[in-house]
């Protein structure tokens, strides 16, 4: 059986790196039977992926002239969407996919026995070229990364409920209207899956109930599938090894990791890790850990913290991202509205606990004071508390422990490559037998 992944990107982003380490998984699963033949299409590589290919990745964008039409559809698309921008804190968080590829009849489409589509937007595939997608009359997996595919556009509805009915008055949108762009939007996909063969397969059951819910989805099949990480990448190691590759000092220090992939985005919650962080030197004056941050951000937003900070950068490299976790006492995820975090996933595997907000998939990844702490939303309190339980637990150990056994349990190459595989079988046997 021949599956081929549609991904915007290859290792740019949540999306995308889930995206490839679900088609690593299943690559590894070939000697098994029954076995899938895994491809990987993406719109655009990173600038240094043009010279290291991964097996199996095939890009859209493969020659000069190419990369060139991939960023002319990425500035049409936030061009068109330029005029209808609340203001540039949105620029990125809604998709119109007015322009994208036709993919039609690139070979690894046409040889495809199932489509599985992941996150495809900024100019990779438009709500047309999607139809022409499901017009081959292939079966279509679609993995959810956030919201937009039930949505008017926005990839995360941030407490509006519209999309249960029709998206209109979008608060995205400068002048919210009851037949605005998310209106118009809404109408276009509402005519996408009148007739279309789609499962979706969001990674977190949070995920799942918002798109059953929906208008757009709720008629459709939905099998809840998390991420996949390689635990033989990302797993403990010493401490101090962790240290050496940042030059860290091995003193016996606790340690607290924060990080995202833009600390400056608000969803990420960098506000109340900053106010936990002071009730925590306020409420623990004996505890004296250092701060270590990862990510795109900017360094005065650390000025006022209350202990010394490092920022590690962005880290590319997943031994530098290994290295980060083992090198942490606990790992804080405050994010206000996410999926299933790849963080949280890297952090467990790692064998480093994660203290995070029950909204999402995070509470579907947190065993409350087993491998993590679970603290209500909004509530930078009960972050104190969740950073401090970690920090003075009576056997961190057995919290590090938990994780990995965590991580083993639910996000194993070879458990999901296994749900996805049993997946793709049923949807081939359901064509057949229509």
């Amino acid at each position: 059986m021949r599956v081929t992944h549609l991904s915007t990107y290859h290792l740019f982003g949540g999306a995308a790196v889930a995206a490839n380490r679900l088609h690593r998984a299943l690559q590894k699963q070939i000697w098994k039977t029954p076995s899938v033949e895994s491809t990987m299409l993406v719109g655009t590589p990173n600038r240094l992926e043009t010279h290291r290919p991964e097996p199996g990745v095939t890009y859209l964008a493969n020659n000069f002239l190419a990369e060139q039409t991939a960023f002319g559809r990425f500035v049409a698309e936030r061009l068109y969407f330029l005029p209808h921008e609340r203001d540039n804190s949105v620029r990125f968080q809604f998709s119109p996919a007015q322009f994208g590829a036709n993919l039609s009849f690139h070979p690894a489409i046409q040889q495809a026995d199932v489509l599985h589509l992941h996150w495809i937007n900024f100019g990779f595939l438009s709500i047309s070229t999607l139809r022409s997608l499901f017009d081959l009359g292939k079966p279509i997996v679609w993995t959810l990364h956030d919201q937009w595919a039930f949505t008017g556009g926005c990839h995360y509805a941030r407490g509006c409920d519209h999309f249960l009915t029709h998206c209109r008055q979008c608060p995205y949108l400068k002048n919210p209207a009851d037949q605005d762009l998310s209106y118009r939007v809404f109408e276009k996909k509402l005519r996408l899956f009148n007739s279309a063969n789609v499962h979706f397969t969001p990674p977190s059951q949070w995920l799942a109930n918002e798109g059953q819910r929906s208008a757009l989805l709720r008629s459709f099949p939905f099998t809840v599938i998390p991420y996949a990480i390689d635990q033989s990448i990302f797993r403990p190691i010493e401490r101090s090894e962790a240290n050496a590759r940042f030059d860290l000092p091995s003193v016996n220090q606790p340690r607290i990791l924060f990080g995202s992939a833009n600390v400056t985005d608000t969803r990420k919650g960098f506000r109340y890790f900053a106010e936990a962080i002071t009730l925590l030197h306020q409420q623990q004056p004996n505890l004296k850990p250092e701060i270590l941050v990862f990510g795109k951000g900017r360094s005065y937003l650390f000025n006022e913290l209350p202990y010394p900070i490092r920022h590690l950068g962005v880290l590319t490299s997943e031994n530098d991202i290994v290295a980060a976790y083992n090198a942490a006492d606990v790992m804080v995820v405050p994010s206000l509205e996410d999926n299933l975090p790849n963080t949280v996933i890297e952090s467990l595997a790692c064998g480093t606990p994660v203290v995070g907000f029950r909204t999402g998939g995070i509470p579907e990844m947190i065993d409350h004071e087993q491998n993590g702490y679970l603290a209500d939303m909004h509530n930078a309190q009960q972050l104190a508390d969740g950073m401090a339980f970690a920090l003075t637990h009576d056997n961190p150990q057995n919290l590090r422990n938990n994780a990995r056994q965590s991580a083993e349990n639910r996000f194993s190459e070879d458990v999901v490559a296994r749900q996805h595989i049993e997946l793709y079988q049923q949807i081939m046997s359901e064509r057949v037998n229509e």
